[in-house]
C-alpha cells in the first residue's frame, strides 16, 4: 500500500459545446484539488491522460493542466496515452511517481472532447487504437473490430443476443442515477434486443445499444502517500495495481481470451490477497457490450463461453453478488477516452466512501476496476479499499 486516493472530480460526460479540452482539464483540476483539500502548491508532480489523436487541434496538453492555478507552475507535468486505456494509465503513473518517493502528492487528470469531430472522422481516429496495417479497412470503425469478435464469439459458442441486451439494459438503468452519465434513460430490455430504426445494427451482431457513447468530459484524482492520506479528511488506497501489455495485432492472439486482461486480474487479486468473491462491485470496460460479456470470463467470474450465465442468474445486477458496472459503465455514461480511466476510479472510491448516491452499492468495501486500451491490448486493474 504505497499510494491512496485522497480527493476527486467529475465533470458530466455528453454533448458540452460550451467546453473545451482546456476548460475540461482546468474544471476536473481544481475540484479535485478542492475536494481533497490540497493547496495547488503542495501538488509534487501532475500527470494527464488525453487521447486526442486528432479530436482537438491543440495536441501538447500536459501545460494546460497548469492553468488551473499559477502555484502549479513549474511542477512536473507530463500527458500520457495508451488508446482507450489512456485514464488508468495516467493514474498507473502518479502511483509509479509516488512508489519512487518522488512525489508525496501527485494530481491526475483525465479529458477529452470528441463531438466537436465529424463523425466519420471519430471513425478513422479512434482506429489508429487498432493495428492499421492489418485492421484500418475494416468495416465499421472499432465497432465493426468488436463486430467482428462478437460474431467469432457467437460462432464458437451461439448466439449471445440475449445476454448483450441484458448487458446494456442493465447498464442503462443503472446509469439512470449516475448524475454524470451521458445518457440517464432506462431504455430497457425488449428495445435493447430489438432490431429497429432507432436501434439498428452497427457492425456483425452489434446493434447501436451495444455500442458506448461518443463523449466530453474529464475527471481528476489527488494522489498521495499513505503517510500523508492518513493525515487529510479521506483516504482510498491501492490494495493492488497491475497493467499487462498484449499484442496489438488480433491476428496474433486469441480474442475471444483476453489473455491479457486475464493476467492482470489474476495478478493483482494475488497481489491483493484477495478472490474475486471478495469484490464489493466491479467497474469494467464496456466499450461494446461484447466486451463486458467477455470480460466476466477473463476476471473469472464464470467459465470461458459461459459469461451468460452470469446475467441469467442476477449476478452482475446491482444488488447481485457481484455488481458490476454501477455506475451505468462506458454505456451510459459515456466514454471520452482519456478521461474513461480516470472515471472509474474517481467513482469506485465514491463507492468506497458512501458517497455514490443513487449508484450506491450497499456496504462496499472492496471495487475492483478494469480498463482496457484497443481491443484487450492494454489492460490495467486496480483493487481499491477505504482506509480513512
Amino acid at each position: 500500500m504505497t499510494a491512496c486516493i485522497v480527493g476527486w472530480a467529475h465533470t458530466p460526460f455528453g454533448r458540452l459545446d460550451t467546453e473545451t479540452v482546456e476548460s475540461l482539464i482546468v474544471r476536473a483540476a481544481n475540484g479535485a484539488l478542492a475536494d481533497a483539500g490540497i493547496a495547488p502548491g503542495d501538488v509534487d508532480e501532475i500527470v494527464l491522460g488525453h487521447f486526442n489523436a486528432g479530436f482537438s487541434p491543440q495536441d501538447f496538453t500536459a501545460s494546460l493542466v497548469l492553468q488551473a492555478a499559477p502555484e502549479l507552475r513549474f511542477r512536473r507535468a507530463t500527458r500520457v496515452e495508451n488508446a482507450c486505456a489512456t485514464g488508468s494509465a495516467a493514474v498507473h503513473q502518479g502511483i509509479n511517481a509516488i512508489e519512487a518517493k518522488r512525489a508525496r502528492i501527485v494530481l491526475v487528470v483525465g479529458a477529452e472532447q470528441m463531438t466537436t469531430t465529424p463523425p466519420a472522422e471519430i471513425g478513422r481516429n479512434l482506429l489508429k487504437a487498432s493495428y492499421v496495417r492489418e485492421e484500418a479497412e475494416i468495416d465499421g470503425g472499432f465497432a465493426g473490430i468488436f463486430g467482428q469478435i462478437a460474431g467469432k464469439y457467437f460462432q464458437k459458442y451461439g448466439d449471445q443476443s440475449d445476454a448483450l441486451a441484458a448487458i446494456a439494459a442493465k447498464n442503462h438503468k443503472n446509469g439512470v442515477d449516475n448524475p454524470y452519465a451521458q445518457m440517464r434513460k432506462d431504455l430497457g430490455y425488449d428495445f435493447c434486443r430489438t432490431q429497429s430504426e432507432k436501434n439498428p445494427f452497427v457492425a456483425g451482431p452489434l446493434k447501436r445499444t451495444d455500442c458506448s457513447l461518443v463523449s466530453d468530459g474529464a475527471a481528476a484524482l489527488v494522489l498521495a502517500d499513505v503517510e500523508t492520506a492518513l493525515r487529510l479528511r479521506k483516504a482510498v488506497v491501492f490494495r493492488a495495481v497491475e497493467h499487462v501489455q498484449d499484442f496489438l495485432p488480433m491476428s496474433k492472439r486469441d480474442i475471444l481470451k483476453f489473455e491479457g486482461c486475464a493476467l492482470a486480474w489474476k495478478k493483482a487479486l494475488a497481489s491483493a490477497g484477495l478472490a474475486l468473491d471478495d469484490l464489493s462491485f466491479v467497474e469494467t470496460h464496456d466499450c461494446f457490450t461484447i466486451a463486458e460479456l467477455i470480460e466476466y470470463e477473463a476476471m473469472g467470474l464464470t467459465p470461458e463461453g459461459q459469461g451468460a450465465r452470469a446475467l441469467a442468474e442476477g449476478w452482475t445486477q446491482k444488488d447481485g453478488k457481484l455488481p458490476v458496472n454501477p455506475s451505468g459503465g462506458l454505456k451510459a455514461k459515456g466514454h471520452p477516452i482519456g478521461a474513461t480511466g480516470v472515471s472509474m476510479h474517481v467513482l469506485a472510491a465514491m463507492q468506497l466512501t458512501d458517497t455514490a448516491g443513487g449508484i450506491q452499492v450497499g456496504n462496499a468495501t472492496l471495487g475492483g476496476i478494469f480498463n482496457m486500451g484497443g481491443a484487450a491490448v492494454a489492460n490495467y486493474v486496480s483493487i481499491l479499499e477505504r482506509i480513512k
